[in-house]
């Protein structure tokens, strides 16, 4: 019997960090990088205030963010050898279940729909492994756990670190 991994969308399968970057920029005329934002919370990432929560509000957004690098192809090596469920808590931004559907069905078409868990809590979830980028998630998480590296954890070292999908690829071989 295989063993499961929990894998996150947002930060892990995709790259939101780049997509708010894009957004910003286009809305705001302010031009920022990743590194501007390392360090801070999402709620204080950018200037302006409450702007993570409107773009993630807004219809569309979730289904254009890009696919974080390497993501495609290490999730379909990891299924060689693992039970891969895509876990998202998805339930504050109900306009994202049906663009999350969508994106998953377009880049990770290989992913069943029973294997698509949107959520609102994911201390539900009972998988042996989760790969997230959020503590709240890890942190209460019974298995072992994988912190995806994004800005808003780079100062927390809680959990084993993958800076990138070849760092998950060789963390979990």
């Amino acid at each position: 019997m295989k063993k499961s991994i929990a894998i996150d969308m947002d930060g892990v399968l995709a790259d939101v960090e780049a997509h708010f970057i894009s957004w910003y920029e286009r809305d705001y005329g302010e031009k920022f990088s990743k590194q501007d934002l390392k360090g801070k919370s999402e709620e204080n990432a950018f200037p302006k205030k409450g702007m993570v929560k409107k773009f993630a509000s807004t219809e569309i957004f979730f289904r254009t963010v890009p696919v974080m690098d390497g993501a495609v192809e290490a999730v379909k090596k990891l299924q060689e050898n693992y039970e891969i469920y895509i876990v998202s808590a998805a339930m504050e931004f109900p306009q994202s279940l049906v663009e999350k559907r969508a994106w998953l069905e377009e880049h990770f078409p290989f992913i069943h729909w029973k294997n698509i868990v949107f959520c609102g809590d994911k201390s539900i979830i009972d998988t042996d492994i989760m790969l997230d980028d959020h503590l709240k998630n890890l942190d209460y998480f019974k298995g072992e756990t994988i912190m995806f590296s994004a800005f808003h954890n780079v100062n927390f070292n809680n959990h084993k670190r993958a800076e990138n999908w070849q760092k998950v690829l060789e963390i979990l071989k």
